[in-house]
């Protein structure tokens, strides 16, 4: 991949990373608390406790793709970005293009997923 296209996703990197730091996700915990009025009504509970799941679900996803997105700015540093981690084959310039902290190719993404789909049906 030449330096021309490294800088460009670089930028996308850089830009989704300043898209979820200044999101106020990570920064807003008002609802992660419920408040003491929900504590008496079943249903409140139950609203504030699933709203809470729901924040937390978010928070966690958000985190894993910023942690990516460092990882990806990481290989650019080291000369290595744009090829998968395992495989070592180029990723497609396409997958980069919509997911530009892609850490695996293709075929290994797949084949991960499938090993993840097998293992939720076992348990």
């Amino acid at each position: 991949m030449d330096d021309k296209k490294v800088e460009h996703f670089k930028h996308k990197l850089l830009e989704a990373r300043k898209q979820i730091l200044n999101s106020g996700i990570m920064n807003d915990y008002q609802d992660l608390h419920i408040q003491s009025d929900d504590l008496a009504d079943e249903a409140d509970l139950a609203s504030s406790t699933i709203n809470q799941q729901v924040s937390f679900s978010i928070r966690d996803r958000e985190m894993t793709k910023l942690r990516r997105i460092e990882a990806a700015l990481e290989r650019i540093e080291e000369g290595v970005y744009g090829f998968c981690v395992e495989s070592g084959e180029a990723i497609g310039e396409k997958r980069l293009e919509t997911q530009p902290w892609a850490e695996f190719c293709l075929e290994v993404a797949e084949e991960k997923e499938r090993e993840a789909s097998q293992r939720f049906r076992r348990a």
